[in-house]
């Protein structure tokens, strides 16, 4: 009797500590926590008036931990020296709060963490949390919304800071260039902004995109947007205007002027081209030939010229009123080598071109050397194009469906600047069938007087424009020979009729050109057709 009593006490003994082990974990296959953490209680109290301390303390319901504070955080009305937080790396169920700052008087502050707050375990967000409090006897507590846009891209980028300042004997227009707003919010994660606990009075209002998160406009690296007229408070609770958001045209600055090889300068500038010219001062021998043309994507000159004894060249450069002369030292040695690059791989497109790419300018195309040929081997008629802004010229012919086609280059088909000519180059390439490709016909109903440019765009990143078209009232428009893809579609307003987009500036007070985004993306399919309506709409 007793050895069974020992066994069953034991017995006994082992499944409790199983039983008590297994309580001290997650039950398996229970609910996942999607409690957030809750804020429990503050020293001072939140909405604490005649606020006179330099320290708070935060407590909250369980252990958080701090997501991103510097991007979440904003202080409105902006602080000079950034409040001390601690802890910030570790899991804590209280935080502390060092004001560094002189507190303005009869002012509400408020200490908005956005998102920044999140339990230590399964990082649930206390949305939107803030501290507020008031150095006057009464807080504030009137509130505006509104919306912000970006003018060019289809998807408005995320944490854009909207900026309140207020209208009083030190506000003017450059007022953003140097001086904090007097209160900030943000769009965080979309493209909504929401103020409280505000002053009445009267505002101008600014939207941000910004590199550095200082609420003071640098023109060179963000994106600004503004609403012309003045809000009110407390009539203006809503904002009814988009604050349309922008990157303003660089000034124009002369960089340098550098040679990069023998017979080829770079001539670098920052801001708008308006004609942007260099001019060879120096003497020239009388077989000297130059070739100018800009680098795709930069804003930069390629300058080639037939090489010739010289220490140093003198250009003058000109842009719009700008005039000026620079002096180039001639060092380098070896000219760049011939090199050719097709603009296609194996499939020639049935509504492209094929191209030869050369580094250097052509002098000189012999289409006697050139010759191109079908999957029979037949001679195809063909002539041949060279661009004046790019170093590349075309080889245009009937393109037939369904075709295979031989392009042969023979030496000395072409000749650059440095008189090299080419060695034997030889391309081969297919065309597809018309129903591997589709067509999109849309109907232009337009409302709108002014001119507008219809881009068909590739619906990624690049957002390639596949093809312009340039309208003045409402048409049905063709895009054939498609490919199979993702495509949208945007309409620019050109108020100025130059057939381009321009952008706007804030202290000529000028929003940039509207652009309207047709609302669906287009999917093709091989073989399909696809009809839309696009209206557009004052």
């Amino acid at each position: 009797m007793k050895h069974r009593f020992v066994k069953s006490f034991f017995f006994l003994i082992t499944i409790l500590s199983f039983s008590f082990c297994a309580k001290t974990g997650s039950p398996e296959g229970g609910p996942k926590d999607e409690i957030p953490p809750l804020f429990v209680a503050s020293t001072p109290p939140y909405k604490t008036t005649n606020f006179d301390k330099n320290v708070v303390k935060l407590n909250f319901s369980e252990y958080i931990k701090l997501k991103d504070l510097n991007k979440q955080l904003i202080v409105s009305p902006p602080l000079k020296n950034p409040l001390s937080i601690f802890p910030q790396n570790t899991a804590t169920k209280k935080l502390k709060l060092e004001i560094l700052d002189t507190l303005k008087p009869n002012t509400t502050y408020i200490f908005n963490f956005g998102d920044a707050v999140t339990d230590n375990s399964e990082g649930n967000v206390l949305e939107a949390f803030k501290y507020v409090f008031s150095t006057g006897n009464y807080i504030d507590s009137l509130t505006t919304s509104g919306n912000v846009k970006d003018a060019f891209l289809r998807e408005t980028p995320k944490k854009i800071n909207v900026l309140l300042y207020k209208l009083d004997s030190t506000y003017n227009d450059s007022i953003v260039y140097k001086k904090k707003p007097y209160y900030v919010a943000s769009t965080l994660d979309s493209t909504a902004f929401n103020f409280s606990n505000l002053k009445e009075g009267n505002y101008r209002v600014f939207a941000l995109k910004e590199e550095i998160n200082d609420y003071i406009f640098s023109p060179d690296l963000e994106k600004i947007g503004f609403l012309a007229d003045t809000i009110s408070l407390p009539k203006d609770s809503i904002i009814k205007k988009q604050i349309v958001l922008f990157k303003e045209k660089k000034p124009y600055r002369f960089r340098r002027a550098k040679e990069v090889s023998k017979g080829k300068i770079q001539f670098g500038f920052e801001g708008e081209n308006i004609d942007f010219t260099v001019k060879l001062l120096s003497y020239t021998t009388g077989k000297f030939k130059s070739f100018s043309k800009f680098e795709k994507g930069k804003d930069t000159l390629n300058y080639w010229f037939t090489p010739f004894e010289a220490d140093s060249l003198l250009f003058s450069i000109k842009n719009a009123n700008f005039l000026d002369t620079v002096t180039v030292n001639l060092k380098k040695q070896k000219i760049d080598s011939l090199k050719t690059f097709a603009s296609i791989g194996n499939i020639l497109h049935l509504r492209d071109t094929f191209y030869l790419n050369t580094n250097n300018p052509l002098l000189s195309i012999d289409t006697t050397k050139i010759s191109l040929t079908d999957k029979d081997t037949l001679s195809v008629s063909f002539k041949t194009y060279e661009s004046k802004k790019e170093n590349k010229f075309g080889i245009l012919f009937n393109l037939k469906p369904n075709q295979k086609y031989n392009i042969t280059l023979l030496p000395g088909s072409f000749k650059d600047i440095y008189n090299i000519k080419n060695d034997t180059l030889n391309f081969k390439f297919t065309t597809k069938d018309i129903e591997d490709y589709g067509r999109i016909t849309l109907n232009i109903v337009s409302e709108i007087t002014d001119n507008i440019i219809l881009d068909l765009i590739e619906n990624d990143k690049k957002e390639k424009i596949v093809e312009r078209v340039f309208l003045n009232k409402s048409k049905e428009v063709v895009f054939d020979l498609l490919e199979p893809k993702k495509y949208g579609v945007r309409a620019i307003i050109d108020s100025n009729k130059n057939n381009k987009w321009d952008t706007g500036d804030y202290l000529k007070n000028l929003q940039p050109e509207k652009i309207i985004y047709f609302n669906t993306i287009l999917e093709l399919r091989a073989n399909y057709y696809l009809n839309e309506t696009f209206t557009l709409k004052k």
